[in-house]
């Protein structure tokens, strides 16, 4: 009895197993099924991962991306878990959304790499903990490889706490990276708290440095990053008014996004009739 049990559930098994794997298969063909190109660059493991989202703006976001910056399966589950697509589309209108659902993102300008916010999940830093922004840089070099992902594609990093000497005196910025597609640096300035008017006019600073001191022939003008755990729109409004258009003030947070919120904004964005 109890052989003819073990027999039964192991046939119940192997059906269910077969009609799962057609299941996929069923919604593999019904996804790229009319006149759609299925890409190589991706494993079936890709494709599992893409038929999980039943959005078809973003799931055509994350396999042109995938392509675009070779993503292994860990990588584009990370980016699909942080809610990338959702992120960068909730700040464009719905030309812009389609655009990157269409094509994944096209780096050629600096507002292509900057976003808002960075998911910093992967520090582990507990909410709330009083931390200082020495231990937020240390625990970023720890986790680099993720923070690069985070950044997006193009990125090469330099080093941190780069010495600068204007005056006798020595300046340090946190971080500096360089874009190989747009040819320049990038620098970051990390900020525990909210970011105010004087990171911008020290931003401001490494930028012209940099430009004049550092860049050589090729690169282009560099671009700075203030990153804060809080902004005020309206300061950093003021306190950018003919500051270098290369320098940038966003958010980071420690936690993953809301994604229904952000779903809402985009939703909202699409049906809007202008």
């Amino acid at each position: 009895m109890q052989a003819v049990n073990s027999s039964l559930l192991d046939t119940y098994w192997t059906i269910g197993q077969h009609i799962v794997r057609f299941e996929r298969m069923r919604q593999f063909y019904l996804a790229y099924s009319i006149g759609a190109t299925v890409s190589h660059q991706l494993s079936w493991s890709h494709y599992v991962e893409l038929l999980k989202l039943d959005d078809q703006l973003e799931r055509s976001f994350y396999y042109h991306q995938g392509i675009n910056e070779r993503w292994s399966i860990r990588e584009l589950k990370r980016q699909i878990n942080t809610s990338l697509f959702l992120r960068l589309a909730s700040s464009k209108d719905k030309e812009s959304i389609l655009q990157l659902a269409k094509q994944g993102q096209i780096i050629s300008h600096p507002t292509d790499i900057v976003r808002d916010p960075y998911i910093l999940d992967f520090l582990a830093i507990p909410e709330p903990h009083h931390y200082t922004e020495s231990e937020l840089e240390k625990r970023i070099i720890e986790h680099l490889q993720h923070f690069l992902l985070e950044l997006g594609k193009g990125f090469a990093f330099i080093g941190r706490q780069y010495r600068i000497t204007l005056g006798n005196r020595h300046h340090y910025v946190d971080l500096v990276f360089y874009h190989r597609i747009l040819k320049c640096f990038v620098l970051i300035d990390l900020k525990k708290e909210e970011a105010g008017y004087e990171d911008i006019g020290q931003m401001n600073m490494y930028l012209g440095y940099f430009e004049n001191e550092e860049n050589t022939e090729g690169d282009n003008p560099p671009i700075g990053i203030v990153l804060a755990k809080q902004k005020d729109d309206l300061l950093i409004q003021y306190a950018m008014h003919n500051v270098s258009s290369q320098l940038f003030v966003s958010k980071y947070q420690l936690y993953l996004p809301d994604k229904e919120e952000l779903r809402a904004i985009i939703e909202k964005q699409l049906n809007d009739i202008n």
